[in-house]
């Protein structure tokens, strides 16, 4: 289970090194990356009610990096 949360944890960090070194999220879905924290949120929620550390961890982890990849993405989207 750990090394399942570690990879899809980060899976998300070339995203977020693409669209800064880039400086554009042409491509990107959004709304994708809104549904996907949606469910982080559920995780963490879920995570917290069994009190798993992994659970919580990654999955803040990874919603923090879905919140940066939206927030990169709507600030550059406004750029291009």
């Amino acid at each position: 289970g750990l090394v399942a949360a570690v990879f899809t944890t980060v899976a998300f960090i070339p995203q977020v090194l693409k669209i800064s070194k880039k400086r554009s999220a042409k491509g990107v879905s959004v709304s994708m990356y809104v549904i996907m924290f949606i469910g982080i949120c559920f995780w963490l929620f879920y995570g917290i009610l069994i009190n798993s550390i992994a659970v919580i961890v990654a999955n803040l982890i990874s919603g923090i990096l879905q919140l940066v990849i939206i927030f990169f993405s709507l600030i550059h989207r406004k750029n291009n």
